[in-house]
């Protein structure tokens, strides 16, 4: 897997002299495995007036990053839907792909802390114009997986758990498909329950590498008449991966989200061809923040 970065465009709560809110692009490489040194994790910063906000300016900003890191990314996340069409022209221009996701782990923390601790100490600080680091968009109505990578009706489903501590030999694991992060950037301790889904298919293959193709965000309960787990992708994309069709079936589910809250939004989504299969197809883990 090659370099990834996540990008955000937009306003800051900092007047310039003018009265009008400065802007800033933010650039930050993710985290991919487990083991990553999140204090090695590149990042880059610029800020510029409301005269400046178009996508020469942000393909003019890529490229200085690009030279001061050294490195060209394979591809540039980006959360912030808003700002879609320039963020998409302005990376093309750039010459580099780019994807709309909810997998802005690493860019949602940094925001949260100059929300916190950079911004407030800035010349022309304003805390009215505040405001929180994404927007929350309508849920969209979770679709089922397409036919073409589910199994048959053997495919099974399981809500497990792992101990922290047995994320430590992950990068020994056998996995076809994978993207992790250091446990500490969730401040997960020794010994802490991590939940997780696994699914067991006889496509397991074709699952993993059409999932891999998705922008994972994270795993979330969906209580109605209808309970399920959904997966969430892209910035609004939701997809059906365990009907829970009985009182016991959603006592997991529960369950599941009460872990993931104690482990402050980390789980894990994994494919399997049977449960007694020593590889996984696919392993990701995930944040819910």
């Amino acid at each position: 897997m090659g370099k990834i970065w996540e990008l955000d465009f937009y306003s800051r709560p900092i007047l310039d002299d003018n009265n009008k809110k400065l802007w800033e692009i933010l650039i930050c490489e993710s985290p991919t495995s487990i083991d990553t040194n999140l204090n090695s994790l590149f990042r880059y910063s610029q800020f510029c007036s409301n005269n400046e906000v178009n996508s020469l300016t942000l393909k003019d900003a890529i490229a200085t990053a690009i030279e001061k890191s050294g490195e060209t990314p394979n591809k540039i996340r980006f959360f912030r839907r808003q700002m879609n069409n320039m963020i998409i022209k302005g990376c093309e221009e750039a010459g580099i792909a780019v994807f709309s996701s909810r997998h802005t782990y690493a860019l949602n923390q940094w925001l949260e802390e100059r929300m916190e601790n950079f911004y407030p100490l800035q010349k022309g600080y304003d805390e009215k114009s505040r405001q929180s680091k994404t927007v929350q968009y309508p849920q969209s109505n979770a679709v089922n997986l397409p036919d073409a990578v589910k199994g048959d009706k053997q495919d099974k489903w399981a809500l497990v758990s792992l101990s922290s501590d047995d994320f430590a030999d992950m990068k020994e694991w056998d996995i076809g498909f994978s993207e992790a992060f250091p446990l500490t950037m969730a401040n997960i301790g020794k010994n802490t329950t991590i939940p997780g889904l696994i699914i067991f298919s006889q496509r397991a293959l074709p699952l993993a590498g059409w999932m891999s193709g998705l922008e994972l965000g994270y795993l979330r309960l969906e209580k109605s008449q209808y309970s399920k787990i959904c997966l969430e992708t892209g910035v609004s994309d939701s997809w059906i991966v365990a009907n829970l069709t009985d009182k016991a079936t959603l006592a997991e589910g529960e369950n599941f989200e009460k872990a993931k809250k104690q482990a402050n939004g980390v789980h894990f989504l994994a494919v399997q061809s049977s449960p007694e299969s020593e590889s996984f197809a696919a392993f990701w883990l995930l944040l819910d923040n």
